[in-house]
């Protein structure tokens, strides 16, 4: 059932709890986005909103052996997958966070990693990812520092609103990482 208009005014400001993997389980993969929408605050799971294209191209990149919901966000510990956020308060947009939150968010982060040690952290934003660390410059694709004990990979927003990234240019983009991923996981 879809949220409803009220519904998705109450999600403001809701908190989506991680979806990790249990202590000493592996994780192969921590993909990181910049923080729930309003659909995702009203559902309770991660990337929900209709048009979001982060479960597609985790199917069509390999990651599964098929296309999960976002219902189903709890599978992702058995293929080595979690899920986190920048920002963990649910906002309509982005835009609507603040860079201190982004920043709080980074260190955040990092203890989560330090916790789960990631074999990669996979930050789903740029732009996003480049206020967190301070990194300006930050382009997509794997980084040369490490996050903690994780290398890090930067991904393209998901969002059905990242008009210039396509489901298949970003499928192309967690495939390049799962096979990294892959290498480095023994």
């Amino acid at each position: 059932m879809r949220p409803t208009k009220a519904d998705l005014e109450a999600a403001r400001d809701r908190v989506i709890p991680d979806v990790l993997p249990a202590d000493n389980e592996p994780l192969r993969v921590l993909f990181c986005g910049i923080n729930p929408g309003l659909y995702s605050g009203a559902t309770g799971h991660h990337f929900a909103r209709p048009g979001n294209r982060f479960w597609p191209a985790l199917y069509k990149s390999g990651f599964t052996d098929r296309l999960l919901s976002p219902n189903e966000q709890d599978l992702l510990p058995a293929f080595g997958l979690g899920i986190t956020n920048l920002a963990p308060r649910t906002t309509a947009r982005a835009d609507e966070l603040t860079d201190e939150e982004l920043r709080e968010g980074g260190e955040r982060l990092l203890k989560l990693v330090e916790r789960y040690q990631p074999a990669y952290l996979a930050v789903a934003g740029v732009t996003a990812y480049r206020t967190a660390f301070g990194k300006p410059r930050t382009q997509i694709g794997p980084q040369p520092e490490k996050i903690g004990p994780s290398d890090l990979w930067v991904l393209p927003n998901p969002s059905g609103l990242n008009a210039s990234w396509t489901l298949d240019k970003i499928a192309a983009e967690f495939a390049r990482l799962r096979t990294a991923a892959e290498l480095r996981t023994p």
